[in-house]
């Protein structure tokens, strides 16, 4: 009997620590994520729907699958004060809001003594009837402010609409010159039988008030006076915060600096007037990248370049850039290019950059050979943030070896041109335009070079219907000599199509115009006029992830674009998103013309255009 009973205490003991073991394994084990979740907005229309649920963290932890119950407790407290001003912001003053965890109201749950577990979370907002305005007032107010259209009685009361009323009577007076201006007080009553609310708000304009020193924080080796030459702030000009923010974005755009701040100070002197305080962190003075782009006929083409932000103690650039291309070139052959290049900001104006160039190149073409090197000053000008301007003078001579022997070519020219982009993304455009239009009259320094002028357009434009994930992208390019004989032009400002800047499908510079170089002998050069079309339709398939399919056509001609001949190109494409630009994918094959057979491959950074 003993034996026995110590048997069966011997299996007790061991049945005990095994329910312990499975207990701990249990007790180690995630809780389950939310299984039962509902969120009810009884006669909320789509719109305060989706802002309601846009609000709630609750929606996000059930979206995210958070088990934890401290963390859903939390959640759900704060989702009482987020969906009313939710509310609110649509213009809904009288809405309930019920929370319930696992059938306990949220709010009666001590936020330290919060369940083990939660499996079901129920949220119901009853938003009530919306409120209009019975009055809206706000004063004084600035000429020429314009307040929200609903800020005016009969609009929807909406909270937002409230306080972009007050913003933009702020922002009115400190665009008259008034920095210091600021709400002085508000009286909002609502009368929820009525479902309305009358609103009354009051703004102190404070005194005129004039820029006065920029006071610098933080540069090591940035001249002051070059600082401040660039930042272009008026010292004694009446205060102006577009101003204020077009100092910014100049100081910002010289590229020395990893951080621009412009803050005003708190006082106003005796004067009338108050100074700005720059805090700034430089940018590492150096810097170098590398790049490299791949085409089927075109083979492979590396690139780099070094980059010194400040050579000068006043931002001015020094960037010196290297290439090498045709590595594998099924025609042609290597082209070796070489440039430096110095910018200077705040020349003359604030808004104006002057540009020292050189540059050296040497290329093995399909159809001829050529040596180049030039030498050029210019001025760039930023009129707008959308607009910039350009024009300079440039030395060029070009060393050409062809079907009709040796040719040198030397240009003194004008280069003109402007820039109007209204890209959403200059890396990404999903909408708006670009417009790019050069014009360079030159005068010939050999009797090899004729007098004339270059002119080209480049326009594109974007568009995504509605909010969905396709985006339509065209471009036309556009381009001829004026003035100069087809060979008395140098041969660099002719005009070539194909390849991955003109027609992809196309080899590289394909289409051109024939002549007769003697007995036998067939050359081939550019053209004096060129259109080119484009088109693709860009679909994200991800967020990171996109599917393209493009067509491209090009004609070349001699002389009058009529007399020219066509060719064209179509294909797929994908890109990788990096966060700072997509990597680009194409492969395209010949649709139309007699230049080119064959698929080809294209592998570059960024969009094709």
């Amino acid at each position: 009997m003993r034996r026995g009973g110590t048997k069966a205490r011997g299996r007790s003991r061991r049945g005990l620590a095994a329910a312990a073991l499975l207990a701990s394994a249990l007790l180690a084990l995630p809780a389950p994520a939310i299984e039962r979740f509902a969120f009810l907005t009884p006669g909320a229309g789509e719109g305060l729907r989706d802002a309601l649920r846009a609000a709630s963290l609750l929606v996000a932890v059930n979206r995210e699958g958070v088990s934890d119950a401290q963390e859903i407790v939390a959640a759900a407290r704060a989702d009482y004060a987020r969906l009313v001003a939710a509310l609110y912001g649509e213009g809904h003053y009288s809405g309930v809001v019920h929370i319930t965890l696992d059938g306990r109201e949220a709010a009666s749950i001590p936020p330290l003594a919060a369940p083990g577990s939660i499996a079901a979370v129920e949220v119901t907002v009853e938003p009530g009837p919306p409120f209009a305005f019975a009055r809206a007032e706000i004063a004084p107010l600035a000429p020429g402010t314009v307040l929200p259209a609903d800020f005016a009685p009969g609009g929807r009361a909406r909270s937002a609409t409230m306080q972009a009323a007050v913003a933009a009577a702020v922002e009115g007076w400190r665009a008259g010159g008034h920095a210091k201006a600021r709400p002085a007080g508000e009286d909002i009553v609502a009368d929820h039988r009525r479902a309305e609310i009358e609103a009354r708000f009051a703004i102190a304009p404070g005194p005129p008030v004039r820029f006065g020193a920029l006071r610098i924080r933080g540069t090591e080796r940035m001249r002051a006076d070059r600082v401040r030459a660039i930042a272009g702030l008026p010292e004694g000009a009446r205060f102006d915060p577009e101003a204020l923010a077009a100092a910014a974005a100049r100081l910002r755009r010289s590229g020395g600096f990893r951080s621009v701040a412009l803050t005003e100070a708190e006082t106003v002197g005796a004067d009338g007037r108050m100074d700005i305080v720059a805090a700034l962190v430089e940018e590492r003075p150096r810097r170098f990248g590398l790049g490299a782009e791949l085409a089927s006929f075109e083979g492979l083409t590396l690139s780099g370049y070094w980059l010194h932000r400040n050579l000068l103690g006043g931002a001015e650039r020094l960037r010196i850039d290297g290439a090498i291309g045709g590595i594998g070139a099924t025609e042609g052959g290597l082209a070796v290019s070489l440039g430096a290049r110095l910018v200077r900001p705040a020349t003359f104006t604030p808004d104006t950059e002057l540009a020292f160039g050189a540059t050296a190149e040497r290329a093995e073409y399909r159809d001829f050979t050529a040596s180049r090197g030039g030498l050029e000053v210019g001025l760039a000008h930023r009129q707008s943030d959308r607009l910039r301007l350009e024009g300079g003078l440039a030395l060029r001579v070009e060393h050409v070896t062809n079907g009709r022997g040796p040719e040198t070519y030397a240009v003194l020219s004008a280069p003109l041109g402007a820039i109007w982009d209204r890209r959403d993304d200059p890396l990404d455009a999903t909408a708006g335009f670009y417009l790019e239009a050069r014009a360079t009259p030159f005068l010939g320094l050999t009797g090899d070079t004729d007098n004339g002028a270059q002119v080209k357009l480049d326009a594109r434009a974007y568009w995504r219907p509605g909010a969905g994930r396709l985006v339509l992208a065209g471009r036309v390019q556009a381009g001829a000599v004026l003035g100069a004989g087809l060979f008395g032009t140098p041969r660099e400002m002719l005009f070539y199509s194909g390849g991955g800047g003109s027609v992809r499908g196309q080899p590289f510079q394909s289409l051109g115009v024939s002549y007769d170089c003697g007995p036998g002998c067939t050359g081939r050069i550019g053209g004096r006029s060129f259109l080119g079309l484009s088109a693709e339709a860009r679909l994200k398939l991800t967020d990171s992830i996109g599917l393209v399919a493009f067509g491209d056509a090009g004609m070349v001609a001699a002389g009058a674009p009529e007399g020219g001949d066509w060719h064209a190109g179509a294909g797929l494409g994908l890109r990788y998103d990096t966060g700072i630009g997509p990597i680009r994918l194409d492969v395209a094959a010949p649709v139309a013309g007699r230049t080119g057979d064959g698929v080809q491959i294209y592998i570059g950074i960024g969009q094709a255009f």
